[in-house]
């Protein structure tokens, strides 16, 4: 039989460990204390009975009158101790009389049964007493006890969580995220004593992780920046060299010099693209578009072969610029690294930009596109806009996630190919229209 999911969590796990040890903790001490006043209560009810049976005897022996409670082969007295006197013993036994418990005492006398007999019901209901307050205090106990420790776990949970939140938003790209800044452990510990710092693992990994995180900021940052300044410094010297180029005579030596500085021009200004993105510099220039018009004029910029078949039009607010960058990635990577027939299909706000080649590669559809790495000559798709290279690809996911699109890579089942699935958001008047 299988749990549900949240009996695995730990609030769930301590408080069934909490109960537990109370639970064992308030049996042992129960049992302990209810056996020992009990036998301290049966034995005083024993030896009252034994004096009043030495008392009883002495009278028998005297010939005067039994005292109360006493007598000769009694009807009510068990059967157990009426054996046992017989035989010439003296006993004590706890039984039933007229629906009371009686502490029964008894000894030979000339061949039959002395015995006398004491009120037991006080004692009885004293260790009845004893084990009800016993229960109730261990029920008290265990519901206090699970209060507070739930309480204290519920506030250990509660920072694990937090810490857990701030570590996916990290890994959504949020570097500045921190569990500090969210009021968390962080630096909240930094208030308590050196020890008791030290002592408070949660708050120990909470401090790591925003270590962690502001390091690898740090590092992406100067990434970032070594990029941005890389690019920069190329612009330069490529645009004097284009312009060198125009001087050389014709021929296919000059085609082939303007063919290369013209690439390292577009993969210049790719990267100074890419380095836009990840710093989040750009502006989001947001209008009301028509999506078939769209995708039309991004293939007449294009100027591939591209079929664009609108099933559905749709009004978008986006920003149309980084709208066609996207797409104009997408066509031109059909194209370079797939086969035709390349097909734009505009269903509402779902724009499919299919090719009939292998398809993606493998590391693509798992991990997404990778800067640099290109599936090569008949790779399906793998590259990017500036050939060989693979940023174009890189630029449509970024240039995606910043008009908050989503843009699914995917091979296509009949006929082969590769598709790239564009989802724009509806603006807020076509939701309700839906």
């Amino acid at each position: 039989m299988r749990l549900p999911a949240w009996s695995a969590s730990l609030t769930w796990k301590s408080a069934c460990f909490i109960v537990l040890m109370c639970c064992s903790l308030a049996a042992v001490l129960g049992v302990l204390v209810h056996v020992g006043v009990t036998r301290q209560t049966v034995s005083a009810a024993r030896d009252k009975a034994l004096e009043q049976l030495h008392d009883a005897t002495r009278a028998y022996e005297a010939g005067e009158a039994l005292p109360p409670e006493s007598g000769l082969d009694p009807a009510a007295l068990p059967q157990s101790l009426r054996q046992l006197a017989l035989s010439g013993r003296r006993g004590t036994v706890v039984a039933e009389r007229d629906g009371r418990p009686t502490m029964w005492a008894a000894a030979p006398a000339d061949g039959r049964t002395l015995a006398t007999a004491v009120d037991y019901e006080q004692s009885a209901r004293t260790i009845t007493g004893l084990d009800n307050a016993i229960i109730g205090s261990s029920v008290l106990a265990i519901g206090g006890t699970l209060l507070v420790g739930g309480f204290a776990v519920r506030r250990v949970t509660r920072r694990l969580h937090q810490t857990a939140t701030v570590a996916r938003r990290i890994s959504r790209g949020e570097l500045d995220a921190r569990v500090g800044d969210a009021g968390g452990t962080g630096r909240g510990a930094s208030a308590r004593s050196a020890r008791s710092a030290r002592l408070d693992e949660v708050a120990t990994v909470a401090r790591a992780l925003d270590t962690m995180a502001g390091t690898l900021q740090a590092k992406l940052v100067s990434e970032q920046r070594f990029t941005a300044d890389v690019a920069h410094e190329l612009r330069t010297p490529l645009t004097g060299l284009q312009a060198a180029s125009e001087l050389l005579p014709e021929g296919r030596a000059t085609d082939l010099v303007r063919e290369r500085v013209r690439t390292m021009r577009r993969l210049t200004e790719d990267l100074l693209e890419i380095s836009r993105l990840d710093s989040g510099s750009g502006v989001v220039e947001t209008d009301l578009h028509r999506l078939g018009r769209v995708a039309e004029r991004v293939v007449r910029a294009a100027g591939t072969d591209t079929e664009v078949v609108v099933v559905r039009d749709a009004h978008v607010e986006t920003d149309r610029r980084r709208l066609e960058r996207v797409l104009g990635n997408l066509v031109v990577n059909a194209h370079r690294h797939g086969r035709g027939p390349v097909v734009l299909t505009v269903a509402g706000p779902v724009v499919t930009v299919r090719d009939h080649g292998e398809g993606y590669p493998e590391y693509l559809l798992a991990h997404g596109p990778q800067r640099f790495r290109s599936g090569g000559a008949g790779g399906g798709g793998g590259g990017g806009g500036g050939k060989g290279h693979g940023l174009g690809l890189t630029i449509a996911a970024g240039q995606a996630e910043a008009i908050g699109a989503r843009l699914e890579f995917r091979n296509a089942g009949s006929g082969g190919g590769a598709e790239a699935v564009l989802t724009l958001p509806w603006p807020p008047a076509a939701e309700g229209g839906r």
